[in-house]
């Protein structure tokens, strides 16, 4: 589409994260405590932070190479309902892909959203009212 939409961020805000359970072994979990007892981490969870960002980091061609491939935007992409509504008054139909965080407006009714989101694929996080959510639940991939 040639009009700009949404708003993109590279980087989410502070307290924007999304909480993940994992399950490690005894042995692991208690390098792990050993390691912030020594100092090395301030908990658990900075270590594991840390962990995933570097294997981010060493995958990193990759994720640039796939999310120019896909056409995904990379960061944050909000939709309101204005978007929404140009989108609509324009007779066009938007794909949504996204890495990251994609939002969409808690005021946009589950028929706009049916009417101008033809797919919805996110790597991450989709928030969006649980009407539109399920409204679209047969085009989220």
């Amino acid at each position: 589409m040639g009009h700009p939409i949404a708003t993109q961020e590279n980087r989410t805000r502070i307290g924007d994260t999304e909480k993940i359970t994992i399950n490690l072994g005894p042995v692991d979990l208690g390098q792990i405590d050993l390691l912030v007892q020594e100092g090395f981490y301030s908990n658990r969870t900075d270590l594991i932070r840390t962990a995933i960002r570097n294997q981010l980091q060493a995958h990193g061609d990759v994720i640039r190479q796939t999310v120019a491939r896909k056409s995904l935007v990379l960061g944050l992409q909000h939709y309101s309902r204005a978007d929404l509504e140009a989108l609509r008054d324009a007779g066009q139909k938007l794909q949504i892909q996204v890495l990251g965080l994609a939002s969409i407006g808690a005021d946009v009714s589950p028929e706009l959203a049916l009417a101008t989101i033809d797919s919805v694929t996110v790597l991450g996080a989709l928030h969006a009212s649980a009407a539109v959510k399920a409204a679209l639940a047969g085009r989220i991939h």
